[in-house]
């Protein structure tokens, strides 16, 4: 073999030397793609997040859908699973049928219970005919508006009478009829003024500065720190007695409790330190019980532990979102905790069907196929559960678990296979998925009761009077006045709920609480108004002042038992 030689020995180095630098190259090459491809998916990321924002700031906060377009894209896919779902158009059917309201004209407003005002008008040439007699009047012909006229303040004067006696020793003595007792002693404001600013703020969302510039154009002004001071007062009393015992009636007999939770703004307390300090983030938690109580909660802090304090010794089921501070709720006691109660009581959860369709919805902005098929199985669980709401909750969960089931087992049999395709990809998509496979168990707690519902939309809806008002409002001047609102938002929704006016309710919650029985605040509260009210002389009722007849309990309130 030939001796090698120097010259070989260099080429061969030299050889070695570039292939080191060709992989280090590679691999140079090789890191910067996997960037770029980290780079793309976070910008895809990020472009689909202000997609998202803008949809939801710019086009509608509605999580609307082509409901359409998702039946013709997906109708081989929905068609097979009516089958499994057993679904026909048999009686049992529970596909709905929507019908189209027709039109009624225009509406006859003198079957309107409002005051009438009457204005005739005539013809000057006609009015002189029938002077000379030549024609005559037959009737009007007569068609209805819609008026205003500023109904504005009333003065009450109380005027209690005074008498002129003469003692045993002869003496003139003048004595005046005592004052009747009164919920706000003292108080300028009558319980109708104070219901009507209680109404206008926290029912129609007015700020005080406002209503202050209304009573000002009436010709009497009222400051609103004075309306304030009311405010606070009248929730305060509101909160220990009639929400206390809605409260009370909610967790012993309710049998679901939806519940969610929003912020609210309180101004910082003056100090004499130079500067302005930022409002501070208080909470308003919901309790919806069932169709009899509609109850808020004020907290400084959104904690675990006051959702626990909140529920205590609740046994039915609450339906939530997936928010982490209601885990310590349904987690069982822990022997192992010393400050856990091993006697504390376990709700069951319900989650909600409407939270786990709006990831999909958000998902859809990228225009994945997987998330439009998550919003039509989605969509056809909720159009076959809408054909059962006006049947009892016996043949509800009867046809939930003939027709629902199907559909609920093969909705996350998909899930799990597709969130197994992309739970090492960040994204939208992911989320979808992963939010409804990790809250299964609570979503498929709908097949249990048919009393129980797909969505948690209606503790929603309670806190839009709260987001709503707090737009115009901005924020509570303390945790007090926080709190207080909470029992106006409280009595003020459960009026709202049993169909009753809240200003006249409130009216007259003011007018009896300074007379009513102490054990017996249950019977004050809207669930049981229309009973107790009909026991009431209305006469008595009426009077701004004065004495109440109070009438013997309720019936179903003796018995312990609605």
């Amino acid at each position: 073999m030939p001796t090698p030689t120097a010259a070989d020995s260099s080429a061969d180095a030299r050889i070695a030397a570039l292939e080191a630098a060709l992989s280090a190259e590679r691999d140079r090459v090789a890191a910067l793609l996997r960037e770029r491809d980290v780079l793309r998916a976070s910008h895809e990321r990020l472009r689909q997040e202000l997609e998202l924002l803008k949809r939801r700031i710019f086009v509608a906060k509605a999580e609307r859908v082509d409901s359409a377009q998702l039946e013709l894209e997906f109708a081989e896919k929905l068609a097979e699973l009516d089958r499994l779902g057993g679904a026909d158009p048999s009686e049992d059917s529970p596909t709905p049928t929507k019908t189209k309201a027709r039109p009624t004209g225009r509406r006859d407003l003198r079957k309107a219970s409002i005051e009438e005002v009457r204005v005739e008008l005539s013809d000057p040439l006609f009015d002189d005919l029938v002077a000379q007699g030549k024609a005559e009047r037959i009737g009007f012909e007569e068609s209805c508006k819609l008026a205003w006229q500023r109904g504005g303040m009333r003065r009450l004067l109380i005027a209690r009478v005074k008498y002129r006696t003469v003692d045993t020793q002869g003496r003139s003595v003048v004595e005046t009829t005592p004052m009747p007792v009164e919920t706000f002693a003292r108080s300028l404001a009558a319980p109708s003024m104070l219901a009507h600013i209680a109404t206008e703020k926290h029912c129609d969302g007015l700020p005080l500065h406002r209503i202050e510039d209304r009573f000002a154009r009436d010709g009497v002004p009222v400051d609103r720190g004075t309306m304030c001071r009311w405010l606070e007062d009248a929730g305060a009393t509101l909160g220990a007695t009639v929400v206390a015992a809605m409260k009370a009636d909610a967790l012993a007999r309710a049998f679901c409790i939806a519940t969610d939770a929003t912020g609210v703004a309180i101004q910082p307390i003056r100090t004499h330190e130079k500067g302005h300090k930022p409002c501070r983030r208080g909470h308003y938690f919901v309790l919806v019980a069932d169709r009899d109580h509609v109850l808020f909660e004020y907290t400084q802090k959104e904690t675990a532990a006051f959702v626990g304090q909140m529920l205590h010794g609740f046994k039915g089921y609450v339906q939530a979102d997936a928010k982490s501070v209601y885990d310590a709720l349904f987690r069982p006691p822990d022997p192992d905790d010393p400050e856990d109660d091993p006697d504390r009581a376990v709700p069951h959860e319900v989650g909600c069907w409407a939270h786990a369709r709006r990831k999909f919805w958000e998902a859809t902005i990228a225009r994945d196929v997987v998330a439009r098929e998550g919003l039509a199985r989605i969509g056809r669980i909720f159009e076959l559960d809408a054909g059962w709401r006006a049947k009892p909750p016996s043949e509800i969960g009867r046809l939930r678990q003939v027709h629902l089931r199907p559909h609920i087992e093969a909705f996350f049999a998909w899930a799990d296979q597709q969130y197994a395709l992309v739970r090492e990809q960040r994204g939208l998509l992911r989320t979808a998925l992963g939010y409804a496979v990790r809250q299964r168990p609570a979503l498929v707690r709908v097949l249990e009761n048919g009393g129980l519902l797909l969505d948690n939309n209606r503790s929603e809806r309670e806190l839009r009077r709260v987001a709503v008002g707090r737009k115009a409002w901005l924020f509570s001047g303390s945790d007090d006045h926080a709190d207080a609102a909470s029992h106006l938002f409280s009595v003020i929704a459960s009026a709202r709920l049993h169909g009753l006016d809240p200003e006249t309710y409130l009216r007259d919650i003011f007018r009896l609480l300074a007379h009513w029985p102490r054990d017996r605040y249950l019977e004050l509260a809207p669930l049981h108004w229309a009973s107790t009210r009909a026991r009431l002389d209305p006469d008595q009722l009426a009077r701004e002042v004065g004495d109440v007849s109070i009438p013997a309990p309720l019936a179903e309130q003796q018995s312990g038992a609605r």
